[in-house]
């Protein structure tokens, strides 16, 4: 008898009907504990009339309030330092995260208690199986092992799958590139940006790590790049491997959807712990399917604070279970997760994300690094793409970069960028998320010339 593909068949394979049913039983649970186990809740829940036997189907979810992060830094900054959120005592919690605060926002503050992670290890184990992860797997995990949430439900998931997990928090680059190779490693778990950059760092050691290591999976949340086309090329080129996208957020204790190995371009949701809505982007109407709107999030799994109908910001696009021949009923999003409502720049009356102009430079192979810039220049909003060539490109193929970057933003955006190319070590490397988007129309008129030292 084969190994299946799929972690948990039972309710992977369950019908829509079933699964709906499935999702109204653990929402009354949920409302039941969050209701009178949770400050915040109740005294949301109250005013709006919502108790638990008042649900009669999954569409009546609509009727109880969105939950914002910035309801819940406000409640952290007035009740510090969890807020009323929480549905336990303190001490019950094992575990303390933090957000990355990558928005600019204060980070929000965490807790966990045992069965709560218990289930963020179980869900990231959906995504790691459907994607190939097997016990004889070394799957070596290359991030700092912070208050960052990250990729620690990873890490546990793939012990509990039986793989020999390699953690590397202390380690260079330098270090985690020769501890792959040593160890025969076949799955490595980082973000995107990470793995661009040991590669890059790997061809300055001269080591071809397609040829030299056993990666055959790559495996990557925390930020946009498994999702973006050109990206997840240049990293299944870079390691010989194939790439993965993982999508998750601290505030739901980790992996929220995943990538199946038959990889149809859009990731599978965990509708059997989750309930994901999309509704219209700062809005509350629902969008049809197929339709990009905002992700809402309602976690079952997570009982030390209740996760209910949890506005993210992130954008994406739903579509039936059928546009994956897997055979698993769960829905996707196609593309992933498209970008976030925040990220989006408005420069001239034109919509500028980030991810869209990542899959245009990452399509040059030539480029290690970038950095995108919007600014002030006499009193008009102007938008700049720094980039870094690698080591040893000839000046005349430099200037042909600059001009063909400046066509295809310019043929994808019908907006000009100024293009610019920086020296060798000008532009800031990640491990974690990436920061390249910045936004400093705040200081008044630069000039192009001037933005760089602005910046850094």
């Amino acid at each position: 008898m084969g190994v299946s593909r799929y972690w948990n068949p039972r309710t992977e394979l369950m019908s829509r009907e079933d699964l709906a049913r499935l999702q109204l039983s653990k929402l009354r649970s949920l409302l039941d504990w969050a209701y009178g186990s949770s400050p915040l809740w109740r005294r949301k829940l109250e005013p709006a009339g919502v108790a638990p036997e008042s649900l009669k189907t999954l569409d009546d979810i609509r009727r109880i309030p969105f939950l914002t992060r910035e309801e819940l830094n406000h409640g952290q900054q007035e009740k510090p330092i969890y807020g009323d959120i929480l549905a336990v005592p303190q001490p019950v919690a094992v575990r303390y995260h933090q957000t990355s605060g990558t928005t600019g926002r204060a980070p929000l503050r965490i807790l966990d208690g045992r069965k709560d992670w218990e289930w963020i290890a179980e869900a990231w184990c959906y995504g790691l199986w459907a994607f190939g992860v097997r016990p004889e797997d070394t799957v070596f995990l290359a991030y700092g092992y912070g208050t960052f949430i990250g990729f620690w439900g990873a890490h546990y998931a793939a012990e509990k799958i039986g793989a020999l997990t390699i953690p590397s928090g202390g380690m260079t680059s330098e270090d985690r590139i020769k501890k792959i190779i040593e160890l025969g490693a076949t799955v490595l778990v980082c973000t995107p940006t990470y793995a661009l950059r040991l590669a890059q760092v790997a061809r300055e050691m001269g080591v071809d790590l397609a040829r030299e290591s056993r990666i055959r999976l790559t495996i990557h949340a925390g930020e946009p790049g498994a999702n973006i086309p050109s990206t997840k090329k240049a990293i299944e080129e870079a390691w010989g491997a194939r790439c993965g996208d993982f999508p998750g957020m601290s505030e739901t204790g980790g992996s929220t959807s995943y990538e199946c190995d038959a990889q149809c371009g859009g990731i599978h949701i965990l509708e059997d712990h989750y309930i994901q809505e999309v509704v219209r982007p700062g809005g509350d109407e629902p969008v049809a399917m197929g339709e990009e709107g905002e992700l809402i999030l309602t976690s079952f799994g997570r009982a030390t604070m209740p996760l209910i109908r949890y506005r993210t910001g992130d954008l994406v696009r739903r579509v039936e279970a059928g546009h994956c021949s897997c055979g698993r009923t769960f829905d996707l999003y196609l593309g992933g997760i498209l970008g976030r409502a925040d990220d989006m720049k408005l420069i001239r009356g034109t919509n500028v994300f980030p991810s869209a102009v990542e899959n245009i430079v990452r399509g040059f192979s030539e480029i290690d690094e970038f950095q995108i810039i919007v600014f002030r220049e006499k009193g008009i909003d102007q938008i700049a793409l720094r980039f870094e060539p690698r080591d040893g490109i000839e000046p005349t193929r430099s200037r042909e970069l600059v001009e063909r970057l400046s066509d295809e933003l310019y043929e994808a955006h019908r907006l000009r960028f100024y293009v610019e190319e920086v020296s060798p070590g000008t532009l800031a490397r990640f491990e974690l998320k990436a920061k390249r988007l910045k936004d400093i129309r705040h200081l008044g008129d630069l000039s192009p010339k001037e933005i760089g030292g602005w910046a850094r």
